[in-house]
């Protein structure tokens, strides 16, 4: 770490605030890296592959860069995570694309998540958050909320324009069929398990719809990354794009991962979880689909799952929903 460690005084003279002028719900960039090491050389943030008895350095623009997950392979230096800190980048380590460790069912896996401790986080969030937390019944209405603007944003971003014009042509009246009976539902639902239920029925009919939408034909979601069609590689590899995003919003606020809504009170990172999940099946999920119709290599697609999270706000959207259910249920006024 000889020559990172040399280069380091070049980025001494910029502040930690100086880095975080960019909002993180603004920053356009999320990176899954693999086979690479990550350092700093001559004054930046890089990540270096080798190629044959070459090495390429690519930069990485941390002040524009909301979190970076490290699959096999990868390797960070001390002065990396202390420039990615400074710029308050989470870093998160996960299994590869094609492995169990990495394409596993996301409710039985955590992504080990290092986050910034370079700055004072707000606790405004928190307080609210924990007003609540602690009442079974207001953290099921949280949970209710959680999976009514799942259901919200799935309908807006299904019927758009843009997934028509990309090949996504979706049949609305059982789309809208299927959300409406669920929003009922979940109105209903009496727990957190019935919640859970409902969730795992509606991604079944939202994986029918998306399969007819793009001609894709037989089509069943395997389990622990034993799917070999290019959809359910896509699907597993791009949820953790989701799960990137998901903890930069918790963190931005100030909200512990731990503090879960619906998957699972006491497990580890679970509200990274339900954070994902407001904008998986809108946006992964039918791009994961298009992309496997098109031909795409996962390069290709990861590429088109980051254009379309932040073409449409998808980290905004997060926050968002976090702090409007924060707020209704822990202000007191609930």
């Amino acid at each position: 770490m000889g020559e990172d460690d040399n280069q380091e005084h070049r980025m001494d003279d910029f502040s930690p605030s100086d880095l975080k002028t960019i909002l993180h719900s603004k920053r356009a960039n999320l990176y899954y890296l693999q086979h690479c090491r990550v350092l700093v050389n001559g004054g930046r943030v890089e990540y270096v592959t080798d190629e044959g008895s070459k090495s390429r350095y690519w930069n990485i623009p941390i002040a524009n860069t909301t979190s970076i997950l490290l699959g096999t392979g990868t390797s960070i230096t001390q002065a990396a995570m202390r420039e990615l800190a400074k710029a308050g980048v989470l870093v998160g380590f996960c299994g590869g694309g094609g492995t169990p460790l990495f394409a596993a069912n996301e409710v039985d896996v955590d992504v080990a998540w290092l986050t910034p401790q370079s700055e004072y986080r707000p606790t405004e969030y928190l307080q609210y958050w924990v007003r609540f937390w602690f009442d079974d019944v207001k953290r099921l209405d949280a949970a209710r909320a959680f999976q009514q603007a799942r259901l919200a944003r799935i309908e807006s971003l299904w019927t758009s324009r843009v997934m028509k014009d990309a090949g996504f042509s979706i049949s609305t009246d059982h789309l809208h069929s299927a959300l409406n009976h669920h929003r009922e539902a979940i109105n209903k639902a009496p727990s957190t398990v019935d919640l859970l239920t409902l969730e795992a029925r509606l991604t079944k009919t939202l994986f029918k719809l998306a399969v007819n939408a793009v001609d894709y034909g037989d089509f069943t979601r395997a389990k622990r990354g034993t799917g070999t069609d290019p959809a359910n590689r896509f699907l597993d590899h791009g949820n953790y794009l989701a799960y990137g995003l998901a903890a930069t919003a918790t963190w931005v606020l100030g909200i512990p991962h731990g503090l879960a809504v619906l998957h699972g009170k006491t497990r580890r990172g679970g509200l990274v979880f339900d954070v994902a999940d407001l904008v998986k099946d809108a946006v992964i999920l039918p791009q994961a689909f298009i992309s496997a119709m098109r031909g795409d290599e996962e390069q290709e697609f990861r590429q088109a799952c980051i254009e379309r999270l932040t073409r449409t706000e998808s980290l905004d959207f997060m926050i968002d929903t976090l702090k409007d259910v924060a707020q209704a249920l822990g202000s007191g006024e609930a």
